[in-house]
C-alpha cells in the first residue's frame, strides 16, 4: 500500500475526497453516508436531497462534471444523469 503522508490529518470540506462509491438513484433509500460531492459520468439532470433535507434538481450537468454538494440521497425521479459516483 502506498504511503499516505496525510493520514494523521483531519480532512476538511475543502480537502480532496478520500473515498467514493457508485450511486444508484433511489427515491426511498439514503446514500450509505453523506457525500461531499457527486461526480457525473453521463450528462443529464440530478435530483437529490441535501444533507440538510432540501430537495434540489440540477439541470444540464455535463459528463465529467463534479457537483459540489453535500447530499444524503440521489432521487431516481428527476435524475437522468448516469454513472454517478459519490465522493467522500
Amino acid at each position: 500500500m502506498a504511503t499516505d503522508r496525510y493520514s494523521n490529518l483531519s480532512p476538511g470540506l475543502s480537502s480532496p475526497a478520500i473515498d467514493g462509491f457508485a450511486v444508484t438513484p433511489n427515491n426511498s433509500t439514503d446514500l450509505t453516508e453523506n457525500c461531499r460531492a457527486l461526480y457525473i459520468g453521463t450528462a443529464g439532470n440530478v435530483a437529490l436531497i441535501t444533507a440538510k433535507g432540501t430537495t434540489l434538481t440540477f439541470v444540464g450537468l455535463q459528463a465529467g462534471q463534479t457537483l459540489s454538494v453535500r447530499a444524503s440521497r440521489v432521487l431516481s425521479t428527476g435524475t437522468t444523469a448516469g454513472s454517478i459516483i459519490a465522493l467522500v
